[in-house]
């Protein structure tokens, strides 16, 4: 078999289980620098967009395509391959179709989809300008309906952060800040069968607007004094309905708010690419959400066995900059016992995600880990 990967950023991810399953792999890159590169069997440096990549999947004759792209504009031209090469070539695209993923990159769009549906998100409306905000909506969230990452996001306390963001950008709406958790979950769906993974805790809100790659998570997800299981399964039927709703394929990433003052569940986006949150959900469930596209692109991807093999592990994820440096040989991306880690990520940017059967075995892995991260960087702690 063999399959067409247009982007080496997220590669490593799965390069590992494609030597596991004999899968011969094409990486279509621009950046002829790019990291990961050497693990792909073929690498063919094209031009930016889905053109040359399509032009590739077409010459190679090759028996899926998958998309391994983590920021929202080019999904949408994704979209557009997919119904080509799927129409006109019979060649799958494991990724949303283009009206899903056009959806998913207008946030304000998303909103007023999941209002008409009956699904609860946090108030919004249009600003034309700082006028239209009262002083009792302090602090609110203005955003633009392509922001993501953080970019185009602000948390305004006070009109002179409102004005200094409505100054510089263009169709701006506002949602009401919750005070609370922010949630990540990862679902998958293909073929019109749909697995939900764990909610992930990705931190408190704050008004800083701290992006969540800065923040330690945890899972399975943990709130104070309500029934968590039932709250967990809560969440997964919730957006299973919507991954249903919204027909993806492929993986989505959904965030959630919780807001701790009536412990209601606020969808606030939806994203049609990895999840930054996909170690966790690799920690925890045992599904590696990256090496599921391949076998949907195998073809031998199945919902109903899929739930049966997910795993209830308990995990964290803390960011660390630089762990280790010292092995730069590529490792496989992957859990080696019940109670271990993996460290991934860009250099100066790498993550440390732990998995172990109990909270506190995790806790003393955690601890462990630290020391080694503290020695190592000769650090002291009180």
């Amino acid at each position: 078999m063999k399959i067409l990967f247009i982007g080496s950023r997220l590669f490593d991810d799965v390069s590992w289980y494609l030597k596991r399953n004999n899968i011969t792999s094409i990486v279509t890159e621009s950046n002829e620098n790019a990291a990961n590169l050497d693990l792909a069997d073929e690498v063919r440096i094209v031009p930016r967009g889905m053109d040359a990549p399509a032009k590739v999947a077409i010459e190679e004759d090759v028996d899926a395509v998958i998309p391994l792209i983590g920021i929202d504009p080019p999904l949408i031209s994704v979209g557009k391959m997919k119904e080509y090469l799927e129409t006109n070539y019979n060649i799958p695209v494991i990724a949303s179709n283009y009206s899903t993923a056009k959806l998913a990159a207008n946030k304000y769009e998303t909103k007023q989809l999941l209002e008409a549906n009956g699904i609860k998100t946090p108030k919004y409306a249009c600003i034309d300008s700082v006028s239209s905000i009262t002083s009792n909506d302090y602090p609110i969230v203005l955003k633009t309906p392509d922001g993501q990452g953080g970019c185009g996001v602000k948390v305004a306390k006070n009109s002179n952060e409102a004005s200094e963001f409505i100054e510089s950008n263009t169709n701006i709406f506002s949602e009401e800040y919750i005070e609370g958790y922010e949630v990540s979950i990862e679902v998958l769906r293909h073929n019109n069968q749909t697995v939900a993974l764990q909610p992930v805790y990705k931190g408190n809100t704050t008004l800083s607007g701290t992006h969540p790659l800065s923040k330690i998570k945890r899972a399975p997800l943990y709130i104070n004094g309500i029934d968590n299981q039932e709250h967990n399964t809560e969440i997964i039927n919730l957006t299973t309905k919507i991954a249903n709703l919204v027909d993806l394929d492929g993986t989505m990433d959904i965030d959630i708010l919780h807001d701790t003052n009536t412990g209601k569940d606020y969808v606030i986006e939806l994203n049609t690419r990895p999840s930054g949150t996909r170690y966790m959900s690799a920690a925890t469930s045992g599904i590696y959400p990256l090496c599921e596209l391949v076998d949907m692109a195998r073809g031998n991807w199945s919902a109903k066995s899929r739930k049966k093999s997910i795993k209830n592990y308990y995990a964290t994820e803390i960011p660390v900059g630089d762990f280790d440096r010292s092995n730069k040989v590529p490792c496989e991306k992957v859990f080696t016992s019940d109670n271990s880690y993996i460290v991934h990520g860009p250099e100066h940017y790498e993550r440390l995600t732990i998995r172990a059967t109990s909270n506190s075995k995790l806790e003393i892995l955690t601890y462990e880990l630290a020391n080694e991260y503290a020695t190592r960087n000769n650090i002291h702690f009180n």
